[in-house]
Order: structure tokens, then sequence, then C-alpha cells
């Protein structure tokens, strides 16, 4: 068999032609055992019909089989011409034959350097690909955080506006500058308990003292 791989025949026909070979060779071989096999019964059956002919199977099998491989022998020097002939004029597509599907080649030639730059420059591609994709997907985490803190406070502002409501409704007036009122008390007292606080240490330890 042909140990050349006929890679643009493989690609063309859909099967390497080594492979058709070996199956037209399967086949032949098989359709010669077969015909061994009647050639050995019709043997028997005619030797048989003879009169004082002492047929032996075992005889009959041990010819069928030398001439089986004397066959055999003769059948792979003619299959070998054969296939060197099918392989070189009926399998085999001219070095000057261009597929159809190849032709853009022809028509746009790369060398190996440019085919590795254009691969090299699909990788790169790729991966900004891949970062602008986790980027987006960064952003719309982002944004949904975004909505979430946005319905916060516009809960904290439906509150105010409510307290605001209230503080008119009694009279309270502008609920910013009581709010701002509220915070300047709530510090004054802050300051008088933190003073209270001190002076009631001052007055234990003395107590202490004393």
């Amino acid at each position: 068999m042909s140990v050349d791989p006929m890679v643009y025949e493989t690609q063309f026909f859909g099967f390497t032609p080594q492979t058709c070979m070996l199956r037209v060779y399967i086949a032949f071989q098989d359709y010669l055992f077969e015909m061994m096999l009647v050639v050995e019964g019709v043997m028997l059956k005619k030797l048989g019909g003879i009169p004082g002919c002492k047929v032996n199977p075992s005889q009959i099998r041990k010819c069928t089989e030398k001439f089986l491989i004397f066959m055999k022998e003769h059948f792979d020097k003619l299959f070998a011409k054969m296939e060197e002939v099918l392989l070189q004029l009926v399998l085999n597509i001219p070095k000057n034959v261009l597929l159809p599907e190849d032709r853009v080649q022809e028509q746009y030639p790369y060398s190996k350097e440019e085919f590795q730059a254009l691969q090299d420059e699909l990788q790169q591609l790729q991966q900004q690909c891949r970062a602008e994709a986790a980027k987006e997907q960064a952003l719309r985490a982002e944004l949904e955080e975004q909505k979430i803190v946005k319905a916060e406070l516009e809960k904290i502002l439906q509150c105010f506006d409510g307290l605001e409501s209230i503080c008119r409704e009694h009279g309270a007036g502008n609920f910013k500058e009581s709010f701002a009122l509220l915070t300047q008390n709530s510090k004054k007292l802050q300051d008088v308990l933190k003073d209270v606080e001190e002076k009631s240490k001052k007055m234990k330890l003395h107590d202490q003292l004393m």
C-alpha cells in the first residue's frame, strides 16, 4: 500500500485513496476465498459421482489451499500494479489543479509569517473581546447597584417630604431650618451632658478623698 498521505485527494474525495484501495483489496480477497469454497464443493460433488472413485475431503482441502495460495500470490502482484495505476491516474489530483474552495488562496496568497501574524492578531482581538465583555458585565452589575441605591435614596427623600409636611401642619415652619435647629440643640445637649459627666466624676473623686 502507498504511504503517501495524499491530503489534497482526501480533501476532494472525502476519503483517503489508500482506504479505497484497501477496501477493494479486501473485497477481491473475500471473493477469491468464496470462489475457492465453491470450487472445492464442485470437485467433491463431481468426483463423488464417479463410480469407483474414492474421494478424501481432506486431500481436496489441501489441494484447494495450495491453489488458493498460488492464486493469492498472483493476485497480490496484479493488485499492486492496479493500485499503482489507480493512485496515479484515477485517484490522484495533478499538482497544477486547484480545488474551488482553495482558489481564494491563489487570489490572496499568504506566507507562513503573514499567516502567523494574522493568527496573533486574531488572538489579541479575542482577548480584547473577552476583556470588553468582562467590563460590560461589571458595568451592568454596578448599574444594578446604582438602581438599588437610587431606590433607597428615593425612600429617604419621601420620608423627608413626609416630615416636612408634618412640620408645616404643626406650624414648625421650614423643615430644613427646623432640622438644622434640632441638630444645633442636640449638639448643645451633648456638650451639657458631657460637662455634667465631668463634674460628676470630680465630685465622686472629691468624696473619695474626703
